[in-house]
């Protein structure tokens, strides 16, 4: 028998003024799943994680989160939903200790003490719980944060570009912690992210431009689903043509990899006819897309409402 969805919304809209923020979203995530919202700043992503998680109500649309509905049953399920936001937003004056246990009490968790030490261990927090926050590093702040969004044992976690600032051993950690939450507890989690290593980490990946949903499935499924073609230029000099090549019709982008040349476009025979100028002295060989081809293929095509509602 199928597990029922722990998210699925059709028809999400939300709008701020004349302007549509979020334009007729559809999304269905399954328990214990990594889903990561992508998107350009101002795309609606954050947006539309919020009104799934029920922290805003929608203008339009319908559907079911944790098996409780969207509209009139938000307040039960915020009660099942941690939150952490890209700006920490503990007390620094506070130990780890201190700001778990005052998180503890604001959830009026029972055995709260037990509680605190597992989020302590589970996050390998322990050594540093007598650290005041503000003296912590972005990445150990990170893990605090990460522990006071799941001291309630949520089934839904909400994470709004967690890593930004925090060094690579940290994103890397970091990953690592969610991964685990997610095949050990069960917990679904829904991340917005700007990296593309970090999208491809997630189980799938939704991408949103100026509110509308442009791509939706796995990492192979949305490249696969582009239709881009991609070829590697090696050769004296071939990563200083970039700026030329991507200039040709039928070039989405063209981009130095070191000393090779990545140059992508929707058509196979335009590209190949796009670096035929330099083809005696450039080898061309196909290769596979990558994720952030198909972002910026998408991009070029993607209407920005925000202008034209002003226009």
């Amino acid at each position: 028998m199928s597990q029922a969805p722990a998210i699925h919304v059709s028809g999400l809209t939300k709008r701020f003024g004349a302007r549509t923020v979020v334009d007729n979203i559809e999304l269905t995530v399954q328990p214990g799943r990594i889903c990561g919202f992508l998107g350009p700043n101002g795309s609606g992503k954050t947006t539309t994680l919020r009104m799934i998680c029920g922290l805003l109500i929608p203008d339009a649309g319908e559907g079911e989160v944790l098996g409780l509905d969207l509209r009139t049953q938000r307040h039960r399920i915020k009660q099942q939903i941690g939150y952490m936001t890209q700006k920490f937003g503990l007390f620094g004056d506070l130990t780890i200790r201190e700001n778990l246990e005052f998180i503890a009490r604001v959830y009026r968790l029972d055995r709260r003490d037990r509680r605190v030490d597992e989020a302590l261990e589970k996050l390998g927090l322990t050594s540093r719980a007598d650290q005041v926050a503000e003296k912590l590093s972005g990445g150990w702040k990170q893990r605090l944060a990460l522990a006071a969004a799941v001291l309630h044992e949520p089934r839904i976690l909400l994470l709004d570009e967690p890593t930004a600032g925090v060094d690579p051993q940290a994103r890397r950690e970091f990953w690592d912690q969610i991964h685990a939450l997610a095949r050990e507890d069960g917990m679904t989690v829904l991340v917005s992210t700007h990296y593309m290593d970090e999208a491809e980490r997630c189980h799938e990946i939704a991408y949103i431009a100026y509110g509308v949903m442009l791509a939706r499935g796995t990492t192979d499924e949305v490249i696969a689903g582009s239709g881009l073609h991609a070829l590697s230029g090696e050769g004296p000099d071939a990563d200083r043509l970039a700026a030329e090549i991507e200039q040709r019709p039928g070039v989405d982008m063209a981009a130095p990899f070191g000393t090779t040349l990545h140059v992508c476009g929707p058509d196979k025979a335009a590209l190949n006819e796009a670096v035929r100028p330099w083809a005696d002295r450039i080898r061309f060989t196909e290769t596979e897309p990558t994720l952030e081809d198909v972002f910026i293929h998408l991009m070029k095509f993607a209407p920005d409402h925000s202008v034209l509602e002003q226009a």
